[in-house]
């Protein structure tokens, strides 16, 4: 199905800030959108573990030096993957609607 108005760059990246996938859908582009939204998905359940074993080790009176490991290990990627992601994200809602307005523009 073809779409009759191109989509404005303006409401992907503000839907997209929202929650990763959604200015992709915006776009009409479903896997990506659900792909960016499974993925961000993942890394905040890793960042949700990550914080439950960083709460057991002051819990603990920080004795258990294995869980401060087990929280780095999780926070860590989760907090670089969920910046990287979500920059990714912006910037390709952004650049995605617009492609898609010159597309309409000159007729390809």
């Amino acid at each position: 199905m073809k779409r009759k108005v191109s989509p404005n760059p303006g409401i992907a990246v503000v839907l997209s800030f929202l929650f990763n996938g959604l200015g992709q859908i915006y776009n009409g582009q479903i896997a990506k959108g659900l792909s960016l939204m499974a993925a961000s998905s993942l890394l905040m359940m890793t960042m949700v573990v990550g914080v439950v074993w960083a709460g057991y080790y002051v819990v603990t009176d920080f004795q258990h030096g294995w869980a401060l490991w087990g929280a780095l290990f999780c926070l860590i990627p989760a907090i670089l993957g969920t910046a990287l992601l979500g920059i990714y994200n912006l910037f390709d809602a952004y650049h995605t609607a617009l492609r898609m307005g010159d597309d309409e523009e000159t007729g390809h």
